[in-house]
């Protein structure tokens, strides 16, 4: 068996060895930065010892209180960047939410996800500064990239302030009380040098793995999802019609997904909703009847006023400062449907009994194998008083998870609305874009959002990004850029179309499309060319998202026979150089033969 470390040691020496002198310098100005410890007022701490331990590209940072007095602690300054990378440089980060990326330049950040963490969710940032969570990529006009990250997420938030001329990593301390004499270790982080941008996300990857090991499945899920084709008003027709048309014309689509709208309330998930028109346990025992694999939509930390567990259980929900139940619209983003929603608290031991209860029943009584989790950010809220009062907003969400994954056995977990690295290790799957809906500037952005976190799929989880929708009114160019772009993610694969009404062109896109490849394309900078190495083919992915047609020339490596895979059409022998002819807003998927 190869050494998983060693393979890491080697990898950096060889990404480390090829930094330039200039970014050598950059790297050791930031490693010896000042740092310091903000306490709950604002000021700083004198008291506090910061401990900062390098080993390579990793650093660990434990906090000592060396005082006599305990002290609230709101966040740690832990390394700075002043004046080292110009205002123009461009950058990749990630968002606390799933739902939140940005890039742009230093002096000019930019919202790439759906949702602005701060404007939409809430979550402060300082005067004249951007806040970006987890990971911060610096792509540099010489060519040089620089990794920032946090390698862990167990109890602590990580992020990043950006401005014109200064970045500042920050480890967001929740108010957290450090007694006298007392010791707190920060998560890890990494600061990685190099010129190869997939290099250094599959080190950093790599480092991730060591703290939070990927939680397994048995394959890549492919399957149905009732939602982009009836949303909240499903009902159990609606599934028993489209089971009997995948069971006779694409029984590779295993899982059959249960979307929002089963249940009388938010909260209430062991319960059927009136308009559903059957007993949710009759649908998904006709879908294992079939032959396929009963998947089901659950957003368990939240719950509506109407719920039986808020009229019930009010002791069960994360409260505010005044001792009752916390209305997330008062601290966030209230919810889109049903809301304003409250929370369940899962640092409350009856809450984590709740939990498994709920998937434990899901799992061994209604037969379900797959559960996408979603509104799971709400399960970090923030501003929460919780029943453990040394909890942080990610101590009490990974404590939910654990607990639902406790009931929910070896069922696939997918993590939707979810707050991205405290998820780390807690769930197989992980969507990696916003919602998609039937339109060009839909298709344009999620994938944008799909590729940006592209070296994700299968190294910290199987990324989803999110539906395939092949019905309705676009135009072909436009669905064929949309299937090639999912079809280069290699991650899961659900159809989001009433099969029922898709036409047979379509119907043979969707077949090309299972089982997933499991395999991610590597996109240029600009994010039009993408190989895809699978086992036994090659697959060359182009897009084009101009509005006019586009000529894109590929270098080739040597001689292959091309043919398009979406048609089957053979398009000859190439040698050197792919010359490719896209329409307008289109996407092809070439697969390769060597000669």
């Amino acid at each position: 068996m190869k050494n998983p470390t060693k393979i890491l040691w080697i990898l950096l020496f060889c990404i480390y060895s090829s930094a330039t002198l200039a970014q050598t310098k950059i790297i050791e100005a930031i490693k010896n930065s000042k740092a310091y410890v903000l306490l709950q007022d604002n000021s700083i701490a004198p008291e506090m010892k910061i401990d900062r331990k390098w080993n390579g590209n990793f650093c660990t940072t434990t906090i000592y209180n060396k005082s006599k007095k305990d002290f609230r602690l709101k966040e740690v300054m832990l390394l700075q960047a002043g004046r080292l990378f110009k205002g123009n440089t461009s950058f990749y980060a990630e968002g606390f939410q799933m739902l939140s990326q940005y890039r742009g330049t230093l002096a000019a950040p930019l919202l790439v996800g759906g949702y602005d963490d701060n404007k939409h969710y809430r979550l402060a940032q300082p005067e004249g500064y951007k806040a970006v969570y987890n990971m911060l990529i610096l792509h540099n006009e010489d060519g040089n990239e620089t990794l920032m990250g946090f390698n862990s997420s167990f109890r602590f938030t990580g992020k990043f302030y950006l401005s014109a001329d200064t970045i500042k990593v920050v480890m967001d301390m929740e108010n957290v009380l450090l007694k006298a004499g007392a010791f707190i270790k920060l998560e890890e982080f990494s600061l990685i040098p190099g010129r190869n941008v997939n290099q250094l996300t599959a080190a950093f990857a790599k480092r991730i793995n060591y703290f939070h090991p990927r939680l397994q499945s048995k394959g890549i899920p492919a399957g149905w999802c009732s939602w982009y084709c009836f949303g909240p008003e499903v009902t159990a027709k609606n599934i028993s019609d489209n089971l009997a048309y995948i069971k006779k014309n694409i029984p590779q689509l295993k899982y059959i997904q249960l979307d929002d709208g089963y249940q009388p309330h938010m909260g209430d998930w062991l319960e059927t909703s009136n308009t559903f028109g059957s007993n949710i346990k009759t649908t998904l025992k006709e879908i294992k009847k079939a032959g396929f694999e009963p998947a089901i939509w659950v957003a368990p930390f939240i719950c509506d006023s109407n719920s039986s567990i808020y009229k019930e259980h009010p002791d069960w929900l994360v409260k505010n400062v005044a001792g009752k139940p916390l209305q997330s619209d008062k601290v966030t983003f209230g919810g889109w449907r049903l809301a304003p929603w409250f929370v369940l608290d899962a640092t409350n031991p009856a809450v984590q009994q709740h939990l498994t209860h709920v998937f434990k029943t899901m799992s061994t009584k209604w037969g379900c194998t797959y559960f996408k989790l979603d509104a799971n950010y709400w399960g970090a809220i923030q501003s929460g008083v919780y029943y453990d009062k040394n909890a942080t907003r990610i101590t009490a969400y990974r404590s939910g998870m654990k607990a639902i994954l406790k009931g929910a056995g070896n069922a696939f977990i997918l993590g939707c609305n979810h707050p991205l690295w405290p998820s780390l290790g807690l769930i197989n799957g992980s969507r990696s874009s916003n919602d998609i809906s039937r339109d060009w500037d839909s298709f344009l952005k999620t994938g944008d959002e799909n590729l940006l976190r592209s070296w994700q799929n299968g190294k910290l989880w199987w990324n989803d990004p999110d539906c395939v929708l092949l019905t309705g009114t676009l135009p072909e160019n436009e669905f064929m850029y949309h299937a090639s772009l999912l079809f280069s993610t290699g991650g899961l694969v659900l159809s989001g179309d009433d099969l029922t009404t898709i036409t047979k062109e379509h119907l043979a896109i969707l077949k090309k499309m299972v089982p997933p490849k499991g395999i991610t394309a590597l996109f240029n900078t600009t994010l039009d060319i993408g190989w895809m190495k699978a086992p036994g083919a090659t697959y060359l992915v182009l897009l084009n998202k101009d509005d006019q047609p586009k000529k894109i020339s590929v270098p080739l490596s040597k001689s292959y026979q091309v043919t398009n895979y979406w048609t089957g059409e053979k398009l000859g022998n190439h040698s050197k150089v792919f010359n490719g002819e896209l329409p307008a807003h289109s996407g092809r998927v070439y697969q390769l033969k060597s000669l």
